[in-house]
């Protein structure tokens, strides 16, 4: 059954307007604010996050097929073409006599009949448009054929070759399930997996952490046990990071750069709810998802302030037994779930491995001897990960790498986890102890 008309509407004002950047907030306003069917919240998610992450291709089409010069087509127009064709190429669910009729309803009445024609254009000779051929132009083949910038596929390329590059796009390119970190304050994994069971829900353990779920993704609010606080959401590779750091009932804790929260949600369930976690955030207007968070899991040890991780602060000074610094990253390992990441220019992201050093550098201060100090991403550039920790270590002559294992994977004090290989997030960890 096509969709009534309205979703298709309310995701071209969406494409339109906010969703480029953060498409994930648009989304829930646009949801709460509909008051939109389950089908309904379903189909919209997928138009909205499928042509952002779909742009480059969705483009390629639509200027192979077009009578009208590239940079002739109204950005409205353009938005349009890319909705209905993503509706004819990535979805079988809705007919494409649907598609066409539903997108042309929606065009300006001055280009309702380009948009049409284009449209039965693309149905008509959709077996006759190649990519650009592999092996004399391997950039452009992998930026149309997975939707990534050029510059983005050619870095990429420079750091893990052709083939592996080619396996991680893939990776990034599948729709991501959903990942959830079980409250044992309240329950088990095995009773949150026989209640999901009960409800008819498909889930199972994930395969690296004993703490987590793996479903397909669904809405974590609709879930049973989500009132009651029995999990929150958090990736796999994110649950290993927490393992990684060894936080023991009755320790000092500080997660530098704590917000959204999960992290310190985490941790404070390894020290069975027994110690003290300060949290900091550099946004003060975050921290208060963190105390909500908190008190809707029952977690009583999580102290909130706000603090920039890159400047000391002596009453810290050799206060902690561990010290997190998940820092601000490019985010290059989470592109599956936030598409609009492959689409910054690499040029924004220059100046972070001097903040992220200043981060570990300032943060390794608050730390005890013997005490541990892990450091984390979520992307998989080593400028960002490998390179930031070998200066610091080079630099810091007390701390050493400190091995530790990761679901399985014994490490020498430092991991990357890839979405193609782990199936998680990309994400860096490394963990390095104080003499």
């Amino acid at each position: 059954m096509p969709a009534p008309r309205n979703v298709r509407r309310i995701a071209y004002d969406l494409l339109s307007g906010s969703a480029g950047r953060y498409s994930n907030l648009a989304l829930d306003a646009a949801i709460k604010k509909n008051n939109l069917t389950p089908a309904d919240r379903g189909l919209l998610t997928l138009l909205v996050m499928g042509v952002i992450e779909k742009q480059i291709t969705l483009d390629y089409y639509i200027d192979k097929l077009s009578a009208i010069p590239p940079g002739k087509i109204e950005p409205g127009v353009r938005t349009l073409l890319r909705l209905g064709l993503y509706q004819l190429i990535f979805t079988d669910r809705i007919p494409a006599h649907a598609a066409v009729s539903e997108t042309v309803a929606l065009a300006p009445r001055r280009a309702s009949g380009f948009v049409n024609a284009l449209l039965r254009r693309f149905l008509r000779e959709r077996g006759s448009i190649s990519l650009p051929p592999r092996d004399s132009r391997p950039l452009e083949y992998l930026s149309i054929k997975y939707s990534f910038p050029v510059g983005l596929c050619g870095r990429l390329v420079e750091i893990f070759g052709f083939e592996r590059t080619e396996s991680l796009l893939s990776a990034f390119d599948r729709t991501p399930g959903l990942t959830l970190r079980v409250n044992i304050l309240k329950t088990t994994r095995e009773d949150l997996l026989t209640c999901f069971a009960e409800a008819g829900i498909t889930a199972a353990p994930t395969p690296l952490s004993p703490d987590g779920i793996c479903l397909d993704a669904a809405p974590p609010a609709t879930l049973p046990g989500f009132d009651e606080g029995l999990f929150f959401v958090q990736d796999e590779a994110s649950q290993l990071c927490v393992r990684a750091l060894d936080a023991r009932p009755g320790m000092t804790v500080i997660d530098a750069c704590a917000a959204p929260g999960s992290k310190s949600f985490g941790i404070a369930l390894t020290m069975q709810n027994s110690g003290r976690i300060l949290a900091f955030d550099l946004h003060e207007n975050k921290l208060s998802l963190i105390r909500s968070g908190a008190g809707w899991l029952g977690i009583e040890i999580i102290e909130v302030a706000p603090g920039d991780a890159s400047r000391p602060d002596p009453a810290l000074f050799a206060a902690a037994d561990r010290v997190l610094c998940d820092v601000p990253c490019s985010g290059y390992g989470v592109m599956a779930k936030k598409p609009e990441i492959r689409y910054k220019n690499p040029d924004d992201a220059a100046g972070l491995p001097e903040v992220q050093y200043a981060i570990l550098d300032n943060c390794s201060k608050y730390l005890k001897p013997g005490g541990l100090l892990v450091y984390s991403t979520c992307t998989i550039l080593p400028e960002e990960n490998e390179e930031v920790v070998g200066r610091f270590l080079a630099r810091h002559p007390d701390f050493h790498l400190s091995p530790f294992t990761a679901g399985g994977l014994s490490t020498g004090g430092m991991i990357t986890l890839y979405p193609d290989i782990h199936h998680t997030d990309g994400f860096f960890i490394a963990c390095m102890k104080k003499d």
